[in-house]
Formats: C-alpha cells, structure tokens, sequence
C-alpha cells in the first residue's frame, strides 16, 4: 500500500504551497507561503522516489529520517510522521520555514538532478509539526524522574535551546543565561517575521518554560554575573552565545548618520513587532520608511535586510554585492523572493566609501565596479576592482551586512584559559563540544562561526549528550 502512494513525481510535478503576491506580502511581516492542504501535503510528500541512498538525509547536518516521515505522511500516519520528525530535530516547524533546503536536503534530492523537480521537503517538515501543535500532539516535557545535576547554557539561541530541551528531558535541572530580555537569538531578533513568525518561537519557549527550564534574561556574563559564579553554581555549562560583533568595513565616512549595522536594523524591526518601545527606529534612524537603501552584502542576512526595507516603506531598495548571482552565497529561494518584491541587485559591484551632506548625513554609497578573477582559497573566483569604474548610488540609509565574528570572550568573561582558535572563535572537540576547560562545553556560531540555524541544533543536541555522559560517569557519580 505505501509503495503504491510513493514514486509519483512521473505523474505528479512539484507545487509549493500558494506564495502571496508580491504587492501583498510586502505590506506586512507575515509569512509569505499559506500551508498545504492534507491532500496537498499528501500528494507532495508521495513524489518522493524512496531511494536507497537517500541523500537528503545524508546532507541535511541532523540526518533526519526524510524518506520515512515523507511516506508516513504520504500516507495518512501524519502523527507517526510527527514523532520521528520530531526524534532527530527538537525545532522541525522553524527548520522547515528557515533551513535553505535548496543548499541542503533538496537541493540534493534524487528526482530534482533526474530533472523531474525536488520533493518540497521543508514545506512539509513545516505542514508535519504545524499540525502537530494544532493537534495537541505535542507533548509537554515531562521528565520520567528529576535529577539533582543542574546545567548552566549561557545562550538562548537555538543550539543553547536544543542542548537545554534534551538536558531537560533527562532530568537534569537547566538554566539558560541570555542578554536579552526574551530568548531565542537570531530566531527571535534577527530573523524577520516573514521567515518565521515569532509567535511559533515563543511557543517553544514557552514549552521549555512549562518543563521546568529556568531563564535568566537581561544577564549579560561578565557583567551582571562572572562566569565562574556560573561554573561555581552548575555541575557543568554550555557556552552558546552565537556571534553578534559585526563586521565593519574601512572606508570614508562609514560612521556617518544613515550607515547602520545589520543586526541593530534587523532587532529594531522585530522588536517593533513584538510592540516594544523601539526610540532609534521611532526617530528615523532605523527605519527605512521614505528612503533610498542600500544593503552591503550577498548572504542570508542581507536578504532579511533588503526584504525589511520593502516592508517598511523604502522608496528604493539596492543590493550591492561584489560577486555574481552564480557566486551568491545567500539562499537562491530568498533571491527571487526579494527580486519579486521589487529589490534591485547590483552584482559585481562593492562600497569604496560613502557620501554626506552638509549636516554629515549620509547622501550616497561611492560603488566600485568588479569582476571575477582567480579562484581564491576557498575555490570561488576572487573579485577584482575594475579600475576608474567608480560611481555613486544615492542612498539615505545604507545597511552593512558584511557577516559576524565571535567576541572576545576570554577578555571579556576574564576567563583567559578558555582557548580560541586564531579566528577568535571557541576551540571545542568536534564530536562531544567539551572545551578545554573542565565541565564546559561550547556550541553553534560561538564555535563554527556565523552558520545555519540547523548546525546549532545538531550540536546543541550532540552536546547534551556528552553532558549527559559526564554527569553519568561511574566516576562522577561515586564522587558524590
């Protein structure tokens, strides 16, 4: 019977859910996809070729059993599908709304390089636990005995999340440090509504919240608390701070009025959605409403950018990067959304400076024209400046999304000993994320550097493991 409801992309061709037409969606913060209907779902998740060398899971960084949960839901059994979806990953919905599945698990999708179009795997991740929740399948967590070990996860981001649902449902006692004054990281401020709307983040909060996760907002480490008060209150602790420092770039003019920074544009918008008291952006200098933009940069976070910009009334919106469309590193799927949103892109080109006014309010970005050279060390063509090519892009706000580095932690925790790599980032062993410092684990960007959401949960996850390991060791235990 399964076998006859799978192997249809011959007869049955790709359909992701009903996107909103551009001139709507581009009125407001919701997502732009409507979910699937349940015969829709069915029908999409029964194209799947149920190969035997399933390299969708291969590729995707949790290895989730795709197939499987595809066929489960091909064929009616959508709460099964639920609970192994939900056996590998601890956020499907969110990694279903913002994982780059065209990089990842569709982009290597069997029937997609036959040529017959990628099963549309994270449209029904998303359908999968959306209806989950809706159907109150998803259970609080409820561990089956309480443990007296407590863990400390500094970062409440999705790794920290991850590490602290699985720790949690062991029984572990977990208390979860942040700066913010609500959790979730990048899911909640950086990442726009349109992605991910906030309340499905804040309903896993709330799960974590109703399991018994302790949260410490408004904590800044180093600051309202030492790290090794920290260390001295918990049996072991997860850093998972993620990377928040921008990177800046030098040239003319780059602290005049109107240059911001992608983060602090990004937070400002989200925290206006939550209804937050927001005063750089209720005085102009974070809102793009009237103005000619300009966002610097080529990945995922430029894209949130340019997109924020349209939704909030930009008169014109220009995406300067210095490589091609082919050499883009951000997501192709966010690219047309954008372009469909009315977002120019100028390929090949990069800021030299910037332009002011009277007043030293910026007026233009100064454009270098490129072109690809070499291949440089990573394998990709090396832009190159075309010479006396030079001219600028008038623009009332430019947005630098250049990437992010790790801070200085050692230096600011005064925790010297905590080892870092010559990129600044935290040196953690691959697989079990332990530090060089006893009972203290490191996971996500604060390790890999700015990554994937889908990363910091694998290693979240990994991590809680090991933890859990340490606190069980025959050793330990007889210790205490």
């Amino acid at each position: 019977m399964a076998k006859q409801q799978m192997l249809r992309f011959v007869k049955v061709g790709k359909e992701m859910p009903e996107k909103r037409p551009p001139n709507l969606r581009s009125e407001d913060f919701n997502e732009i996809y409507a979910e699937y209907a349940e015969e829709k779902a069915a029908d999409q998740a029964g194209r799947c070729s149920q190969c035997g060398v399933p390299y969708c899971q291969s590729h995707c960084p949790l290895h989730n059993n795709i197939p499987d949960w595809l066929m489960m839901t091909a064929t009616g059994r959508l709460e099964e599908a639920y609970e192994l979806s939900q056996a590998t990953n601890t956020f499907p919905e969110i990694c279903g709304r913002i994982c780059p599945q065209d990089r990842l698990c569709e982009g290597n999708c069997v029937i997609e390089q036959a040529g017959h179009g990628t099963v549309t795997i994270g449209s029904v991740e998303k359908y999968i636990t959306d209806t989950a929740w809706e159907k109150g399948w998803v259970k609080p967590i409820a561990p089956a005995s309480e443990r007296g070990e407590s863990v400390a996860v500094i970062g409440a981001g999705p790794g920290g999340l991850a590490a602290a649902d699985m720790l949690r449902r062991a029984g572990i006692q977990v208390t979860v440090y942040d700066r913010y004054d609500r959790a979730g990281g990048l899911m909640t401020y950086g990442i726009p509504g349109f992605k991910l709307e906030k309340p499905v983040v804040m309903r896993r909060i709330e799960q974590l919240e109703q399991g018994g996760v302790e949260f410490v907002l408004n904590c800044t480490v180093g600051e309202d608390i030492t790290f090794d008060a920290i260390r001295g209150k918990h049996d072991a602790v997860l850093i998972a701070t993620g990377v928040y420092k921008s990177r800046d770039l030098t040239a003319p003019n780059a602290n005049a009025a109107g240059v911001v920074k992608a983060l602090d544009f990004l937070t400002a918008s989200n925290r206006k959605s939550f209804g937050d008291d927001v005063p750089e952006f209720d005085n102009g200098d974070l809102d793009a409403r009237g103005k000619r933009v300009v966002v610097i940069g080529g990945g995922d976070t430029a894209m949130d950018c340019v997109r924020t910009a349209v939704r909030q009334g930009a008169t014109s919106v220009r995406c300067l990067y210095r490589r091609d469309r082919e050499n883009m590193p951000g997501s192709r799927r966010e690219t047309q959304n954008a372009e469909e949103e009315g977002v120019e892109f100028v390929w090949l080109s990069a800021p030299s400076g910037f332009v002011t006014d009277d007043a030293g309010n910026l007026s233009g970005v100064r454009v270098q024209k490129m072109r690809l050279g070499q291949p440089d060390a990573t394998g990709r063509r090396a832009p190159e400046v075309i010479e006396g090519a030079d001219y600028t892009e008038e623009s009332d706000l430019a947005i630098m999304a250049l990437g992010f580095e790790p801070e200085d932690l050692p230096s600011l925790w005064g925790v010297p000993e905590l080892t870092v790599t010559r990129w600044g980032t935290i040196k953690a062993k691959f697989n079990t994320h332990e530090t060089d410092l006893p009972g203290v684990w490191a996971v996500g960007d604060i390790v890999r550097g700015a990554s994937l959401v889908v990363w910091a949960i694998r290693d979240g996850r990994e991590a809680a493991e090991s933890i859990l390991s340490y606190l069980s060791a025959p050793a330990r235990v007889a210790a205490e």
